[in-house]
């Protein structure tokens, strides 16, 4: 390297060459620090304080209406899980009443496949029913619930103890403790 070049590194530039006393003012007021005072300081402070527990508390309700919210939404989403599940389980039922009744057919058939084949389908429908947790509404020779069944016919004094169920016509199922369908039934009058 050159002897000019290392000595323009060495010597720090002066910024006036013609007033030497101007330049070292100059130098002077930059490297000074600005001194204000502490009460301004202190306001400052205090501000910028006030400012971040503003933004930290609105951060803070932010959050936890987030929060409320996704709970909420989770709410709103097993509701409808459970509703559609319901909605489908009740659209099926008739499906599965001909199902049972296919099989009692079947049964006075000579064709063993057939027999086969439609069991095996309503024994599909009734473990997914099972899956869905529908469970029939099985109350015959039980006290007779008007929330569970629905009476259509009346029995006679021999068909058993009054007020109970002698004859199941429909099944009835219940999702959970819901009711999808009423049992309809006979009951014996009281």
């Amino acid at each position: 390297m050159s002897k000019k070049k290392e000595n323009a590194r060495e010597k720090p530039e002066v910024k006036n060459e013609e007033n030497p006393a101007e330049a070292a003012e100059q130098e002077e007021t930059v490297s000074e620090p600005e001194i204000c005072e502490p009460d301004a300081a202190q306001k400052a402070l205090d501000e910028a304080k006030a400012k971040a527990d503003e933004y930290l508390a609105l951060a803070q309700r932010v959050q936890a209406d987030f929060e409320n919210f996704r709970r909420r939404n989770e709410s709103v989403r097993a509701d409808a899980y459970a509703d559609g599940r319901k909605d489908v389980a009740a659209m099926m039922l008739p499906v599965l009443d001909n199902l049972e009744r296919a099989v009692e057919a079947a049964e006075g058939s000579q064709d063993e496949a057939l027999k086969n084949g439609v069991g095996m389908v309503l024994k599909q429908m009734t473990d997914a029913y099972t899956k869905l947790e529908v469970k029939p509404i099985d109350r015959l020779g039980e006290k007779f619930d008007p929330n569970l069944e629905n009476a259509i016919l009346q029995g006679t004094a021999e068909d058993g103890e009054p007020g109970t169920v002698c004859q199941v016509l429909q099944k009835g199922y219940m999702i959970g403790s819901k009711v999808l369908r009423h049992a309809m039934v006979k009951v014996v009058p009281e």
